[in-house]
């Protein structure tokens, strides 16, 4: 049998008292003597009362407003997604009361991270999602929030520095050691990996911390090296990488630990074992070619839905946010990739 819903009205008839001692009691305001207020109690045990948030929250026009530190997609097309999973959070949010703003920073420009930050934070937000590159000062940004009461989430990278914050993504250390099983099961016992980090992030560290231990429990004789490549310039880039792969024409595998799989697969001639991340186009493309074997997908686009949809619920219904939402680590090959592209 469906359970009656009791309205203030019912309360009080049952408690013996007024509308207005219900809603006292209900709200903690105003003077209620402690007869009437230990009557309303009782009979909201007795009915298992429980409030909706969301209906006070429109009775009394508050609008929450949610600020979304983000890389520009121009910038860095990885973060497209994101911004799709951002728009249909501002449409699903919108009619309860929630705004929600982006403040779109250059990834690889600390000045540009800082201005973006001090712009969201003038706007006095209640709460901010961030998705940090490897930007200096966000320690100083933390403590302004907290400072001003402003609730912090983070989503996509994980922040080790981070204290009494949420994140919503994937375990990245587990991602490396998933990445590394992958590979082990495709090489030599006595192979030669690599771990390619490209436009290095701290949270990459996280991935190769991952992939080393896995192949270290297993006592493995594989020999794992580490490199990285800066895009920026990209000319050079490129010279770099060509560079290393002739000097290390007898590596297996290579664990590319971001989205950029394809500018380092580009330049090889030579068809190794590979893992990268992300279904951008351009690794799609060499997944169904056959140069990247396998991508595992970070979901970018739910992890900032989801990010706003933890805070927005928060705020509306009080559900409380976890420490940690970690999202489940798929797999992609070019036979089940077509399952995954909207």
């Amino acid at each position: 049998m469906e359970k009656k819903k009791h309205t203030i009205k019912d309360i009080a008839q049952l408690a013996g008292v007024s509308k207005g001692t219900v809603d006292r009691v209900l709200h903690k305001r105003g003077r209620v003597s402690q007869e009437a207020e230990d009557s309303v109690k009782q009979v909201l045990q007795q009915i298992d009362y429980q409030p909706n948030p969301m209906a006070r929250n429109l009775k009394n026009n508050k609008i929450y407003r949610i600020c979304v530190l983000l890389p520009d997609p121009n910038q860095d097309l990885y973060w497209i997604p994101a911004m799709e999973g951002i728009k249909d959070a501002i449409n699903e949010y919108k009619p309860f009361g929630v705004t929600i703003k982006e403040h779109l920073y250059h990834p690889y420009d600390s000045a540009s991270f800082h201005e973006k930050c001090d712009e969201a934070l003038g706007s006095a937000p209640d709460a901010l999602l961030m998705a940090t590159t490897n930007q200096k000062g966000f320690v100083g940004l933390l403590e302004d929030c907290k400072r001003k009461g402003i609730l912090v989430a983070f989503f996509n990278n994980y922040i080790e520095a981070r204290k009494n914050q949420t994140f919503i993504g994937q375990d990245l250390y587990q991602s490396g050691r998933i990445a590394a099983q992958l590979i082990e099961k495709f090489v030599a016992d006595t192979a030669k990996v690599a771990v390619v980090h490209i436009d290095k992030e701290q949270h990459m560290q996280l991935k190769e911390e991952g992939f080393r231990s896995f192949f270290e429990e297993r006592k493995s004789s594989n020999t794992i090296i580490s490199t990285s490549f800066d895009t920026d310039p990209e000319s050079e880039t490129l010279r770099e990488i060509k560079s290393f792969l002739a000097t290390h024409s007898d590596i297996s595998g290579i664990f590319i630990t971001n989205s950029k799989a394809h500018i380092f697969v580009e330049c090889m001639k030579e068809h190794r074992i590979v893992v990268g991340y992300d279904l951008l186009e351009q690794n799609i493309h060499l997944l169904k070619e056959g140069r990247i074997d396998f991508l595992i997908h970070q979901k970018p686009k739910r992890q900032a839905y989801l990010g706003i949809g933890y805070i927005a619920e928060h705020f509306l219904f009080g559900k409380p946010i976890s420490d940690q939402n970690l999202l489940p680590i798929d797999i992609v090959t070019s036979e089940n990739v077509v399952y995954y592209l909207d």
